[in-house]
């Protein structure tokens, strides 16, 4: 049997880590795997020795510079540096070593602030980004234009997927610098522990979110990554490459805190601070094109925000302090 030498850059990330797990599973798969201390990805001169040397057929590009509203604003020159180093490097290296197939992961941030919902792949670059987040979405927006023209110009086959808000095993629950699943399933779990009266949930609880556990995620991945070249082609057109990923449903943020609590067996008040930021109202895809692909979600939330919690439990020691 001849096997697929499959690169996942940035496999110990939540979402690498899922597409390796679905990945090693598969006897047709040889996955080729380097963490940050065996090959920098932001030297392009390193990038392109591996790739000269290890005879790659297929790339998962999932590697990326990520943070939280503060880290974004304290380090934006990192952000959109280190972003655009990683995609530059890696696929300008795949398409010298003629490898003509790979999946970059973008982001639903790559959509404008006031975009029309649900989203369509067709909001790109039609107003103005979220300023708080900038440069980490034009990084991701240069990632899908690093694919788009490479396609064009040289007739490779890289595609983009744009996920929704992300959750699941080996996500960050750093107590201040963490996304809204991780940071209120760590609050929950602690008012719990320390039978806290009330636990409060920034803003009116009124926005509305859409989320998708990483495993779906991964498959959704390897299932656009997998599809003929002729069915992918009949779904896009050069200029829009990049394909939405998400369960096209979303929940208030009233109802994800109370689902949480749930989850967490929590028994005390959840309070909703309206002084504190909503952020926008709504934020939810268009995942029409996903779904005319054939692919639909399998965890639903409540199933996944517990086994989100259980992993969290039996990995406490990595989020001490």
């Amino acid at each position: 049997m001849n096997k697929q030498r499959i690169f996942v850059a940035g496999h110990r990330g939540m979402v690498g880590s899922a597409i390796v797990r679905q990945l090693e599973q598969r006897a047709d798969v040889e996955l080729v795997l380097r963490n940050r201390d065996e090959l920098n990805l932001l030297d392009g001169t390193a990038v392109n020795a591996f790739f000269a040397e290890q005879r790659i057929d297929q790339v998962y590009l999932a590697a990326a510079k990520v943070g939280g509203i503060v880290a974004n604003n304290t380090y934006p020159a990192d952000f959109i540096y280190e972003n655009m180093m990683i995609e530059a490097n890696i696929i300008h290296s795949a398409h010298t070593h003629n490898v003509n197939k790979l999946l970059f992961l973008g982001s639903s941030c790559i959509y404008p602030k006031m975009a029309n919902q649900p989203m369509a792949e067709t909001e790109l670059l039609q107003g103005t980004l979220e300023a708080t987040n900038e440069p980490y979405a034009i990084a991701k927006i240069a990632g899908i234009k690093l694919c788009e023209s490479y396609n064009r110009q040289f007739g490779r086959d890289y595609r983009s997927v744009m996920p929704t808000n992300l959750y699941g095993p080996n996500d960050n629950f750093h107590p201040s610098n963490s996304h809204v699943i991780p940071a209120l399933l760590r609050r929950f779990h602690e008012a719990t522990a320390q039978n806290s009266p009330d636990v409060v949930v920034w803003g009116s609880g009124t926005p509305m979110r859409e989320f998708l556990h990483v495993d779906d995620m991964a498959a959704a991945s390897i299932h656009i990554m997998e599809l003929a070249s002729e069915v992918w082609q009949e779904n896009t057109e050069p200029m829009l490459s990049h394909i939405n990923v998400g369960t096209g449903v979303d929940c208030t943020i009233r109802e994800l805190a109370q689902t949480i609590a749930k989850v967490t067996g929590y028994r005390g008040r959840v309070v909703f601070d309206a002084t504190k930021p909503d952020g926008t109202p709504r934020k939810l895809l268009d995942v029409t094109r996903l779904r005319r692909l054939g692919w639909y979600p399998e965890v639903t939330l409540e199933p996944g925000l517990a086994s989100t919690y259980q992993w969290f439990l039996e990995n406490q020691q990595r989020f001490r302090g």
